[in-house]
């Protein structure tokens, strides 16, 4: 990452150096940026165009954080300073590469070229301001500045991409990240040695060092020093476990204003200083000097794990990661301020995590409190183990915390420092799944400028479109739950393929068909139970619905739109505490080792949410033709006794009566009378996730046994009846064809069939389709009508395009897979809510904007 800046007159070789040692993509070319805006490389009166279109393709790769080689004369100073004003703008380093070459040489080079119909007091004059810039180069800003003289020296060298100094991302660790010491040296032993590393001591006894046996980094977030009783310690120890390779240290505030103190510069002597001055005063003069070395060569920060890991001592934000700048290692050594102070006279920070969209962990210390707490994928470990508090580390990978307590007030703090309380104060603390929800949803994580808005998922990337997610925005901000339990939204399901029988529009042959197409020869079948769906998440106690999602509440159900499904939370209430009853005398809290569960199912009857659509949309229908077909009945048969030919008409009409009064069975079978929570039933085919997992990856047998055993302990349960099914044996597909038949032939809905690996099943191109359904002839009544099942309407509907249908219900599929394993990850709110929404989003018509 970083600008070049070649440099020479017209005709000194810097488009064939270029191309020599760079990557044509890398190489920014003036003429070619002339030829693009005037079809005329040469065309000086193009020049400022020419100029402005390729500083913006410059900062725009700079901010790509793309190396950029810039091929221009930039004799001038001017020129120069505009480029490197970009860089800096874009806080990287820029390098100046000079080709010094005869001025002879350009004229010869310049004059056997037919584009170059310039005179020789053109390469003269740059030139001569060629040898005026070279005087000063050094100060305008170049980090580095490499002259090459004459073509042999020019033809001869060679390019070596360095990575950036704090570019580490080839180490991959496990690394253990201490938070600010202070100068509190038992206590970093201590911690260390919890840690798993084996100290090394000098002959008199001092740490000097500190090897993990299974070879993990130390990495320490700055603020070794100051306040604490032994500075010098900390110091020794912490040197020598660098030296040694067994860790890496980044600069904090309090080292910086050492290194000040110590080169004699002038410093306020406060906030602990005192005390390391007084400290090292008393050590051996190479010491300090060791010491002084150390502390001035700090990093601002450092970009670990490829890339995954960021660590700096106030925090980075993402857009200086892996960059070189003064105000990049101000903000990672201090922070960003409001520019005001508290009533103790400290600067207020501005909460940068709060903001923060990276998908790099960044880990730091310098605000100290009381635990360390996960905000959007950041983590402070300043636990003011100088103040009293504890020293903490956190274990990478892992997301584990390990503390150790302070063993006694080392220094009083200007601002109170409050003491943490619960278990978590003391001992090893929790993981990152444990942490507390954070990071509110912003616009921008849900909707784009563009058109489309693209989601990333570990199973594909999802584009959402921009006008179905502004009609997302609309429900969702009305109508849904708290966002803090919208941890998964059910994706839709498509139907099975369209039957071979002309008599059926679904079948499960072409189901299981359509699963071994995909590679997926075992299925399991589970009986469509015709209810609403609910996503119904249960806590075990008000301590771990307020640690995890909603202060003051127990749990949540809602609809597959996000939308409470009961109005009265009394009956909410009511169904979750028949829920929790279960869960606990099922012992599932045990088994899942979890504080709080979310199920995905059915909720029965369907009139216990779709009430008011059977009475206005189905019965409604119903009763009109109730009334009316009878009539006409009578009509018609008067008119037959008159000697009129009716017959045909007379057929209709008793026809429509039958298919009516089918109609009328099938949303009548499908509604029973409730009183509140009384006479509900929850039909769960998925547990979804629990504390730090998501199911996801578990075969639907496993699921089912889960509900089973829930439904022994609680009435409100109704089990889901299934059979797993080989679809290359042809008998055992003809078997679960004879049980669809039987599901339908006594008035069910039908059979989803699905993946028996579960919802991480592959196909041929990735995750399969989550489940096809394949509905009854009968059932199919209440969505395409009273009479489809006439041979002219089956005609039209067996037409019925379902390719839409199927692409939509996988991208929902892997948006909220991938909800699941952000949130299991313990991953912030904003970052769970970006599938979540993309979900409700693709189920959402655009609105039109006249409204």
């Amino acid at each position: 990452m970083g600008l070049v800046v070649l440099i020479g007159v017209s005709g000194s070789g810097k488009s064939t150096f270029a191309a020599r040692h760079f990557r044509p993509t890398q190489v920014v070319s003036s003429d070619h940026c002339r030829g693009m805006v005037s079809d005329d490389p040469n065309d000086q009166s193009a020049s400022a165009d020419a100029f402005a279109l390729l500083h913006h393709i410059v900062a725009t790769r700079l901010r790509r954080g793309l190396l950029t080689v810039v091929d221009a004369t930039n004799v001038q100073q001017a020129a120069r300073a505009e480029l490197v004003r970009i860089a800096k703008d874009h806080d990287v380093l820029a390098t100046a590469i000079v080709l010094d070459i005869p001025e002879r040489l350009a004229h010869d080079r310049n004059a056997a070229r037919p584009d170059r119909d310039f005179g020789p007091h053109v390469v003269a004059r740059q030139r001569r301001e060629l040898r005026r810039g070279l005087k000063r180069l050094d100060k305008e800003g170049f980090r580095r500045v490499h002259v090459l003289r004459g073509s042999a020296e020019i033809d001869s060298a060679t390019v070596e991409l360095e990575p950036g100094w704090t570019d580490k991302r080839h180490l991959t660790g496990p690394f253990d990240i201490v938070g600010d010491v202070h100068g509190c040296r038992a206590e970093l032993e201590e911690l260390l040695d919890r840690l798993g590393y084996v100290l090394d001591r000098d002959p008199e006894g001092r740490a000097v060092g500190a090897r993990h046996p299974e070879g993990r980094t130390a990495v320490f977030v700055g603020d070794l020093v100051d306040r604490g009783p032994d500075t010098p310690g900390v110091l020794r120890l912490v040197m020598g476990m660098v030296a040694a390779g067994d860790a890496l240290c980044v600069s904090g505030n309090h080292e910086n204003k050492l290194v000040r103190a110590l080169k004699g510069r002038k410093v306020q002597v406060t906030h602990g200083l005192e005390e390391s001055l007084a400290q090292l005063g008393a050590a051996p003069d190479d010491f300090r000097a060791r010491v002084l070395e150390f502390c001035d060569g700090l990093l601002s920060h450092y970009v670990l794990d490829s890339g995954r890991l960021v660590v700096a001592h106030a925090g980075l934000k993402e857009e200086y990661h892996g960059r070189a700048s003064g105000r990049v290692r101000s903000f990672a050594l201090y922070g960003e301020t409001t520019g005001e102070t508290d009533e103790f006279g400290l600067p207020v920070r501005h909460p940068w995590a709060h903001e923060y969209r990276g998908a790099a962990t960044v880990v730091y210390g310098h605000v100290p409190t009381p635990r360390p707490e996960w905000v959007n994928n950041t983590i402070c470990l300043d636990t003011g183990c100088v103040f009293g508090g504890r020293l903490t580390a956190l274990r990478y990978p892992e997301r584990e915390l390990v503390a150790v307590d302070a063993h006694r007030v080392w220094y009083e703090p200007a601002r109170p420092f409050p003491a943490a309380e619960g278990a978590a104060a003391h001992g090893t603390g929790g993981t990152a799944g444990t942490a507390a929800p954070a990071g509110v949803v912003a616009l921008g994580d849900v909707l784009s400028d563009e058109p489309v808005t693209r989601i990333a998922t570990r199973y594909g990337t999802v584009g959402v479109p921009r006008d179905n997610a502004l009609a997302a925005l609309e429900a969702m901000s009305r109508h849904a739950v708290d966002p803090r339990w919208l941890l998964y939204l059910p994706p839709t399901m498509a139907p099975a393929p369209t039957s071979a029988d002309p008599g059926l529009l679904e079948h499960p042959d072409e189901a299981f068909g359509a699963f071994l197409d995909q590679g997926v020869a075992r299925v399991i079948c589970q009986e469509k139970h015709m209810g609403s769906r609910a996503v119904a998440v249960v806590c075990r106690d008000p301590d771990a619905a307020a640690r995890r999602f909603v202060p003051g509440a127990l749990g949540a159900v809602f609809t597959r739109t996000g939308r409470p499904f009961f109005t009265d939370p009394r009956v909410e209430s009511a169904v979750l505490a028949e829920l929790r009853a279960g869960i606990t005398a099922a012992g599932l809290w045990e088994r899942l080792d979890t504080d709080w569960v979310a199920f995905d199912g059915e909720l029965l009857p369907w009139s216990a949410k779709a009430e008011g659509l059977i009475r206005d949309q189905y019965a409604a229908v119903g009763a009109a033709a109730r009334a009316a077909l009878p009539a006409a009945e009578g009509v018609l048969a008067a008119a037959a006794a008159r000697g009129l030919d009716v017959a045909d008409l007379t057929e209709r009409t008793v026809l429509r009566a039958r298919e009516i009064e089918a109609f009328s069975t099938v949303y009548r079978g499908y509604t029973w009378p409730t009183d509140g929570a009384a006479g509900l039933r929850f039909a769960p085919f998925a547990v979804l996730a629990a504390e730090g997992a998501h199911f996801a990856d578990r075969d639907h047998l496993w699921h089912m046994g889960v509900a089973e055993k829930l439904a022994d302990h609680c009435a409100m349960v109704r089990t889901t009846r299934y059979r797993v099914v080989d679809t290359t044996d042809p008998q055992a597909t003809a078997a679960a064809v004879g049980w669809w038949r039987e599901l339908v032939g006594a008035g069910g809905e039908g059979m989803v069939v699905k993946p028996l690996d579960g919802a991480l099943a592959a196909g041929t191109r990735g995750l399969a389709q989550p489940g096809l359904k394949v509905r009854g002839p009968e059932y199919l009544r209440i969505i395409y009508g009273p009479d489809y099942l006439r041979p002219e309407r089956m005609a039209v509907l067996r037409e019925r395009r379902l390719g839409r249908k199927s692409r939509m219900a996988l991208n929902e599929h892997r948006l909220g897979v991938e909800a699941l394993a952000r949130h299991a990850a313990g991953e912030p709110l904003w970052r769970v809510h970006q599938p979540v929404f993309g979900v409700l989003a693709l189920e959402s018509e655009p609105v039109d904007p006249r409204l």
